[in-house]
């Protein structure tokens, strides 16, 4: 309804008031804790699976490799995509982990390369980068990637990428989900008066770059529970407490705790 001046006069204008009708907006985060469960191995009657690990540096490609190889996929290697391509072509992997820069052939331009074969729908190809920017994940779908994973990257997201592509299934080591601390509930967790910093201190946080922080300040402050998740998956498995009880602020909706931790640990 709007209330209108009988003249019009300098200094005079016109109110307007109305209603709207709106209903709460429903939020779809599952809140339901599930138990961390640590892979022990491959359930029985299963495809052997071929998986091609392209990194030039040694020690990541290392890392990858040993890990596959503990629950006996067939794993290979390659420097560079040059010796992706070559592999490919005679070994016909089920999935390829691809660094995206890298001498001789980058990532890009070797995912380029093998997509456009007409055999290539039988090959799963997951980007593995170090950038820190969005805008990565972009380029590396346009060229063709299956998937973006953004490294360090946890053993739990490399496991549950395969299931997610290849359909493996997995025997597991049942473990409890940790608490935020061991004498406080997840009611007591949402109490608005506590204090964001209660159960984690901003030393913490220490264990990963200041970059990642920094990405992790900017996604909580715009209550990103994706893109957190994600950065938190790259948390590596010996700090797994850690991970463990930022994901379980997320869970409870808690992104001014992570907001308050991550700023106090850049200042």
């Amino acid at each position: 309804m709007a209330t209108l001046p009988s003249a019009l006069a300098l200094g005079e204008g016109t109110i307007f008031r109305f209603d709207i009708q709106v209903s709460p907006a429903e939020v779809a985060l599952d809140q339901t804790h599930k138990p961390c469960q640590r892979v022990i191995g491959l359930a029985p009657n299963q495809p052997r699976y071929r998986i091609l690990v392209v990194e030039d540096v040694w020690e990541n490609r290392q890392l990858l490799v040993k890990l596959l190889e503990t629950l006996e996929f067939e794993v290979r290697e390659a420097v560079n995509g040059q010796e992706a391509i070559a592999l490919w072509e005679s070994w016909q992997p089920h999935l390829i982990w691809m660094d995206m820069r890298m001498p001789v052939m980058d990532g890009y331009d070797a995912t380029k390369y093998i997509k456009a074969q007409a055999n290539s729908q039988d090959t799963v190809i997951i980007a593995l980068t170090a950038s820190a920017f969005e805008e990565e994940r972009s380029v590396a779908l346009e060229a063709g990637c299956d998937d973006f994973v953004r490294k360090p990257c946890s053993q739990e997201v490399i496991f549950e990428k395969i299931a997610l592509y290849l359909g493996v299934r997995y025997t597991y080591e049942q473990q409890q989900f940790p608490s935020l601390t061991q004498s406080e509930s997840p009611q007591e967790s949402l109490t608005p008066d506590r204090p964001a910093t209660a159960q984690l201190e901003a030393s913490a946080l220490a264990v990963m770059p200041a970059s990642w922080v920094a990405a992790l300040h900017q996604a909580a402050t715009a209550l990103d529970d994706e893109l957190i998740l994600e950065l938190l998956s790259q948390i590596p498995e010996v700090h797994a407490p850690l991970r463990n009880a930022l994901a379980e602020w997320v869970n409870n909706f808690r992104f001014d705790r992570i907001v308050a931790l991550t700023q106090i640990s850049t200042e």
